[in-house]
């Protein structure tokens, strides 16, 4: 049984992974990974594809449940784009389009990546979610997701998985995802030298609302002390002295595309 679930994965690594040099495991010694993580990766990675096809979407936010954020009342960890990218041969496959801390550092970059690799991290629950945007909003997210300048116009490298969703000093990963859709939106965003300032102001006025992390002292300075990619001290004193720490998270994300009118169709879910 192992023999044949391996020769099934081996036969859709090729259709749901991306390039190795776009894999995102920068690390110098990376930590292999079980062949069930593998095969379950895969076989959820196959089937998101299968419903994404069947969606009619070109451009979807795709979400992961990575970590247990249950004691924060948060289901999904972590988000990017998914979006249709020719084969050459007259179809299609999906590619992910999101941002990645590397290794517990400081820093982060933004990467194009298959299915199988968006999938391929040792989730605490195997399990996707996905929500169309409205048809306009597809493509003007689609535009900026396949420009090699503009996909990348938002990302700031200093990394803190806990950023303030209103500062400049850091920027976690679906505070990137949701700068880059403000970007696509915004009329007012040049299409050359937009700033994340901006896409700021521009989410406050379309009441973007962020999750609230309740963090208290100790554990923030234990985190502080044992993890580089983590930092509390861009929020402001005020909201971090009242163990109120606000980021953005995937929940807050679909909360907030539903209720801006940015899509008219409910979160999707496979496991």
């Amino acid at each position: 049984m192992k023999t044949v679930l391996r020769l099934a994965a081996s036969a859709i690594c090729c259709l749901l992974l991306g390039s190795p040099a776009q894999a995102g495991r920068t690390c110098a010694e990376p930590q292999p990974l079980k062949p069930e993580t593998v095969i379950r990766a895969l076989d959820l990675a196959l089937r998101t594809a299968q419903s994404l096809d069947a969606s009619g979407a070109k451009v979807l936010v795709l979400a992961r449940a990575g970590q247990d954020l249950r004691k924060y009342r948060l289901y999904y960890s972590h988000l990017g784009f998914a979006y249709q990218h020719s084969d050459e041969q007259g179809g299609h496959v999906w590619r992910i389009l999101h941002k990645l801390n590397q290794c517990g550092s400081a820093d982060s970059t933004v990467y194009r990546q298959g299915l199988g690799d968006f999938f391929m991290d040792d989730l605490w629950r195997m399990e996707a979610a996905w929500m169309i945007p409205a048809p306009e909003v597809q493509r003007k997210l689609l535009a900026v997701l396949t420009d090699e300048q503009r996909m990348v116009q938002m990302h700031a490298r200093p990394y803190s998985m806990v950023s303030y969703v209103w500062g400049l000093k850091y920027q976690q990963s679906n505070q990137w995802a949701l700068e880059t859709l403000a970007l696509a939106l915004d009329p007012e965003q040049p299409t050359n030298g937009g700033t994340r300032a901006r896409a700021q102001q521009w989410l406050q006025g379309q009441d973007y609302r962020p999750g609230v992390l309740n963090i208290g002292a100790l554990k923030r300075l234990g985190a502080r002390m044992t993890a580089a990619n983590v930092a509390f001290d861009d929020h402001p004193d005020e909201k971090r002295f009242s163990d109120r720490i606000e980021t953005v998270t995937a929940d807050s994300f679909f909360n907030w595309m539903t209720r801006a009118g940015l899509t008219n169709q409910p979160l999707q879910k496979i496991n």
